[in-house]
């Protein structure tokens, strides 16, 4: 792993300015690029470590605030310790926000962080790829399908709602991607049941997109996120060799 060097940066989105976390390999020499999706929980700091392990295996991520229409990061208060079973408000707060991302928003958002990323001299030529967790497996997929000729790869880990019946579903934009895709489901997962695995499987399949999904049998959902309840560290080392050899892989 090579040393690190991780800022607070501004980049322009489609409604304002998104505050940003920046991690890069601190030689300052360019690298491929990674966008990297939060969870509802939004952008704190174990997110930044996230990132920052990211960069030390020889990348320049980007965790932009998804949220930022509503404030800076944090947009609501969250203990250090993230545990809804002992304090329901923090969904009662988070639904709301969550709610009020919508797939045409995140896709106008995605044109304006892959820019930014792309006109940076910390970046390489050519294009990126994703990695989002929970809420952020949904960003991947939608972003991906958006910009097929601008995302290599692109991973989802913990996803929930990305087979609905919804008509905005993850899984009905599928056929534009180019990019490989790449899912470490959470096998004890109630926001996406057995019966959206496979209804996912199948459009990928049927899209022709290079995929590999995978479930994790016994985690949960969160199981990357060591600052909740449901982290899972033999998961999240399963996911981290999943993620490396998918950029590995395609960059």
């Amino acid at each position: 792993m090579t040393d690190v060097q991780g800022t607070a940066v501004d980049v322009p989105a489609a409604d304002g300015v998104a505050d940003a976390y920046l991690a890069h390999p601190a030689d300052g020499s360019p690298r491929p690029a990674v966008l990297f999706y939060q969870d509802a929980y939004g952008l704190r700091p174990y997110l930044r470590s996230m990132a920052d392990r990211l960069a030390g295996a020889g990348y320049t991520v980007l965790v932009p605030n998804v949220f930022y229409r509503l404030g800076r990061a944090p947009v609501t208060e969250l203990p250090e310790f993230i545990d809804p079973g002992a304090d329901p408000t923090i969904w009662e707060r988070l639904g709301p926000i969550v709610a009020s991302l919508t797939p045409d928003l995140i896709e106008r958002d995605a044109d304006f962080y892959l820019r930014w990323l792309a006109d940076s001299p910390l970046t390489v030529d050519g294009p990126v790829a994703i990695t989002g967790y929970c809420m952020g497996a949904r960003l991947a997929v939608w972003t991906a399908a958006a910009h097929p000729g601008r995302v290599a790869a692109a991973a989802g880990f913990h996803g929930g709602r990305l087979a609905t019946d919804d008509p905005k579903s993850p899984h009905r934009v599928v056929g534009s991607i180019t990019a490989e895709l790449y899912f470490g489901h959470a096998g004890d997962d109630a926001s996406l049941p057995e019966e959206q695995v496979r209804r996912l499987e199948e459009a990928l399949t049927e899209a022709g997109v290079r995929h590999r999904c995978e479930v994790y049998e016994h985690a949960k959902h969160g199981y990357t996120q060591a600052d909740t309840p449901a982290y899972d560290r033999a998961a999240d080392e399963r996911h981290w060799a999943a993620l490396l050899d998918l950029l590995a892989r395609t960059f």
